[in-house]
């Protein structure tokens, strides 16, 4: 059962250091006078932290080979408690399992030979961590371990203030360790809208979710974690937050889930703990002071009366009076806790007259209520009348954050006309030392914030205090204030400051943005505060609801022209982000990024400029329109120059070189990448991708990456496709994760025929889209999974590949569409299919011309030639060899030589099935002109089979 520990083992705990083999427990430097037996006890529960040991293991430990009564247990148990001073203070460390045994539940660091840490957390979480268990819940917290690797979702069902998140959270912190990707906290009581449960779910859990179905897309990104999440206070967004943990449950197999309610969810493999008041004394007899302790309402009633007043003492006279106060209160944890810190300043006996006066007239006229709900109820009302009028007043201003808050945030809602900020500062310490207000340390200072039964509470008597209107306004105005200044911060402090810092305010800004919109009748304040916190929304990957938040802004009625229309000018342009990136190039995002333009270019705002117009070109090149991205380009890069804007200089080449490569002048773009790579400069706190759209290096060596393949140079481009790739992962940034797979990687894998490759990305890719519900990419990805079945000769191939095509064209998005529908061509040609390949062909060919996408045209013509090829008739008319001749020439004028090597391979074939060998080999001879044409070093290989060897579609 234990085991053997070598001589220099050393155990901490607290401010306690236990040293085994010398039997001495130390407090500082200061010897704890302490038994062998007792010393003993304490070795074998510091052994195992955590974990249960039983009586009989503890016993046969402690008197080996002697049988003695289990009240011997208990005396040296008692004694040890009153050694580490359990009862004095806020640590404990020993929990009781009543009948079973007890747990050591302190945190314990173990040091010396062979020593290890006793508890491990490779993911990370976002606990604060507890060093001791709830009083009274060791049983139920011991339950839901064991439960929850079996069940998996386990909801604590219980009244308010009983405890549930308290054994929740206790339950979490024992789980640490145990789980590879952490144990994580979600805290759904501010929420008032369900569709917003997978978003803060998601930001809680620092994964993205960017569009539409988030609830959807949450099971998917967590799919191969593994990990617990807590969701706690789900009663009022219950439906929502039931459908999403029985999906996270179903399919991501490494999840467990614990949820807190006041009712089970309901779902589907659900076990219910049900959490009951605390155990209460009998009140048949008086008892002692000892007897009292024996119960967990009375334990809790004291330790919570120490933390408030240092000097309580139990004693055989008083026991009787506090064991009436716990029944009085009904064993609720909440209301047995706001009662015993009040022994600070009133006696027990007439804290017991006190709470029977107020019980006596609060419970007559709710007998409709629940027992425990009337008694919280009571009890909470009981703690504020005995607040002064001053601490009666902040408590319910504080009620109107929907979360944490700072100091500086809570002075500046909660003072009034005429008060000094210091002295709300010093009401709200008293509130925190009354435990009305709870105070947490994080890595950004003290952040408080209100229990959920205390906000109800406190909202009902701001409610009739007649303050709402004025202070709801003034929480509106104060996080307007409080985003400008952040929005000023956002492209200049490191994501993860900035985000600590700000992050946790964004339910205060959603409940401030639904009080402007509705009941404040305040849409200018609303609309300031939606353009204010849209760096918020982008940095937390919440591009979906940024989007409605801004189309809401932008439909109400206010004056665009009370700041000069710059309000307008950044919803406008935040419309025109969000929208490209979760339904495609849409009218209505085109417009947003026209305005935005048209009024920065109005102010003489050339920072806001460049950013319209880059959304623009973006616009356009999602479109396209790539002659019209260019002139974009080059706009961008005049206000840039005339501002002397350096990175927006340099970056733009990324635009000028994708939209010079789609309109094939391969030769001019390679410039401009290569320019763009070598004079880029890393921002300080990787600013470009918010201020650009997508890092520029990674977008430029993307398409650096297919330039190389087309100018015929395959293992340049294979290396860097797949640096592209790597680095779009190192910057955890969707969008450019997308784009370097649908547009770099799989493309490159499938021109050089490296099918395992691109199946492989192709899976990720569509997996990525997938768990970010981005439906616009994943109709690329499906169009490109489509292209990979066509070259494997797979029928359904042509099938996934025309769905796909319909969902993109649906989108709007045009980007290499004209490739796309030569592959499809290609296809239903190698099917037999020659009516349907014809008019797919002919509709690429007319696209490419009408938007000058020549990049591919060679290769559209080549497509057309086998088409035509298969045509007895065209053994007369030499529609096919004529065909192979013009993508040569327009390969060749374009500089995209693998295009030209494919369409030569494809000519020497027709010309010596045609018997035509002379001329075959004429064309051999000459084919190394080719390259040398342009000047580039690249072997030409001409042989009958070249074609088949080379993948003849494109990605």
């Amino acid at each position: 059962m234990f085991d053997e520990l070598p001589a220099d083992c050393t155990f901490s705990f607290g401010p306690f250091r236990l040293l085994p083999g010398r039997q001495l427990l130390l407090e500082g430097d200061e010897v704890v006078k302490l038994g062998s037996r007792a010393l003993a006890l304490l070795q074998a529960l510091v052994e195992k932290p955590g974990e249960l040991v039983s009586k009989d293991d503890l016993i046969a430990r402690i008197w080996p080979n002697t049988s003695v009564a289990e009240s011997n247990l208990k005396v040296q148990v008692a004694a040890l408690r009153r050694a580490l001073g359990e009862g004095k203070g806020s640590d404990r460390y020993i929990a009781t399992a009543n009948g079973r045994g007890y747990r050591f539940v302190g945190h314990v660091g173990r040091s010396g030979a062979a020593a290890g840490p006793t508890r491990t957390d490779d993911g990370g979480d976002n606990l604060i961590p507890k060093r001791s268990y709830p009083i009274g819940r060791e049983d139920v917290i011991e339950a839901i371990l064991r439960e929850l690797p079996v069940r998996r979702l386990v909801s604590i069902v219980g009244p308010g203030g009983i405890g549930k998140t308290t054994v929740a959270l206790a339950v979490a912190n024992a789980s640490v360790g145990g789980y590879r990707n952490g144990v994580w906290v979600v805290e759904l009581a501010a929420l008032r809208d369900p569709n917003l449960v997978a978003g803060a779910i998601a930001a809680a859990l620092g994964t993205r979710t960017i569009a539409e179905g988030g609830a959807k897309a949450l099971a998917s990104v967590l799919r191969d974690r593994d990990m617990l999440i807590v969701l706690d206070c789900c009663e009022h967004v219950i439906d929502a937050a039931a459908a999403i943990a029985g999906d996270i449950v179903r399919l991501a197999p490494g999840i467990n889930v614990i949820v807190t309610s006041r009712e089970p969810l309901r779902a589907e493999g659900e076990a219910v703990q049900r959490l009951g008041p605390l155990d209460t004394p009998p009140a048949e007899s008086p008892l002692t002071a000892a007897e009292a302790m024996r119960y967990s309402a009375v334990q809790l009633f004291v330790e919570s009366a120490v933390a408030a007043h240092h000097g309580f003492e139990l004693t055989d006279i008083h026991a009787p009076v506090v064991a009436e106060i716990c029944r009085r209160l009904d064993g609720i944890a909440l209301a047995i806790e706001l009662a015993a810190r009040r022994t600070d300043a009133i006696a027990l006996p007439e804290l017991l007259s006190l709470l029977s006066d107020r019980f006596e007239l609060l419970t007559q006229g709710r007998r409709t209520d629940l027992p425990h709900h009337r008694t919280l109820a009571a009890a909470i009302d009981w703690s504020y009348d005995l607040l002064p009028e001053n601490e009666r007043v902040v408590l319910r201003r504080l009620s109107v954050f929907e979360g944490a808050f700072a100091l500086r945030s809570a002075v500046a809602v909660a003072h009034g006309a005429g008060e000094a900020p210091s002295g709300i500062a010093a009401v709200i310490a008293d509130l925190v030392s009354k435990s009305l207000v709870y105070a947490e340390n994080g890595a950004q200072g003290v952040q408080y914030r209100l229990y959920d039964s205390m906000r109800a509470y406190a909202r009902e008597k701001l409610a009739a205090s007649g303050e709402v209107a004025d202070l709801e306004r003034r929480y509106a105005e104060h996080h307007l204030t409080m985003f400008r200044r952040a929005e000023a911060e956002w492209e200049s402090r490191p994501s993860d400051v900035w985000l600590s810092e700000y992050g946790r305010s964004i339910d205060d800004v959603r409940s401030a943005l639904a009080w402007a919109f509705t009941t404040g009748n305040d849409p200018e304040l609303g609309a300031a505060l939606t353009a204010a916190s849209v760096p918020l929304w982008l940095r937390l990957s919440l591009v979906d609801e940024c989007r409605r938040h801004v189309e809401r802004a932008l439909d109400a009625s206010w004056d665009r022209t009370h700041d000069d229309g710059r309000t307008e000018m950044k919803l406008s342009a935040a419309l025109g982000t969000a929208s490209l990136q979760t339904g495609g190039p849409t009218c209505r995002g085109q417009e947003a990024w026209e305005t935005a333009a048209e009024i920065a270019e109005r102010l003489g705002d050339a920072n806001e400029l460049i950013k319209a117009l880059w959304g623009l070109c973006d616009y356009r090149t999602w479109r396209g329109e790539h002659r019209a991205a260019l002139g974009f380009a080059r706009r961008i890069r005049a206000v840039a120059t005339a501002m002397g804007d350096r990175a927006a200089m340099v970056n733009v080449g990324r635009q000028f070189g994708t939209a010079l490569r789609y309109l094939g002048e391969l030769a001019e773009a390679r410039r401009e990448l290569d320019a763009t790579i070598a004079l880029y400069s890393v921002p300080t706190h990787g600013t470009y991708a918010a201020r650009f759209q997508l890092d520029p290096r990674i977008a430029a060596r993307g398409t650096l990456a297919n330039l190389l393949w087309l100018q015929g140079c395959p293992d340049r481009a294979i290396a860097l496709s797949r640096q592209a790739l790597s680095d779009a992962k190192a910057a955890n940034h969707a969008l450019a994760l997308c784009n370097a797979f649908a547009h770099t990687a799989i493309p490159i894998a499938l021109y050089v025929g490296d099918w395992p490759k691109a199946e492989t990305w192709l899976a990720e890719f569509l997996e990525h889209t997938d768990r970010h519900a981005m439906p616009v990419w994943d109709a690329v990805g499906r169009s490109l999974k489509g292209i990979l079945l066509i070259q494997r000769s797979d029928p359904e191939g042509i099938v996934l590949l025309r769905s796909a095509l319909d969902d993109v064209a649906a989108s709007g998005l045009r980007m290499r569409y004209p490739a796309y529908l030569g592959a499809l061509a290609s296809g239903l040609c190698h099917a037999g299919r020659d009516a349907e390949a014809g008019a797919a062909i002919n509709e690429a060919l007319d696209w490419a011309d009408r938007n000058e996408e020549f990049w591919c045209k060679g290769e559209l013509l080549r497509i057309k030639g086998e088409i035509s090829g298969r045509c007895e008739a065209d053994a007369a008319t030499g529609d096919a060899e004529n065909l192979y001749r013009s993508a040569i020439e327009w390969s060749r004028r374009t500089g995209a030589l693998s295009f030209a090597s494919r369409a030569v391979a494809s000519l020497e074939w027709l010309l010596h099935k045609r018997e035509r060998d002379q001329d075959a080999n004429r064309l051999a001879a000459a084919a190394s002109d080719i390259a040398a044409g342009d000047g580039i070093d690249v072997q030409v290989e001409l042989t009958p089979d070249c074609a088949a060897r080379v993948p003849a579609v494109l990605a």
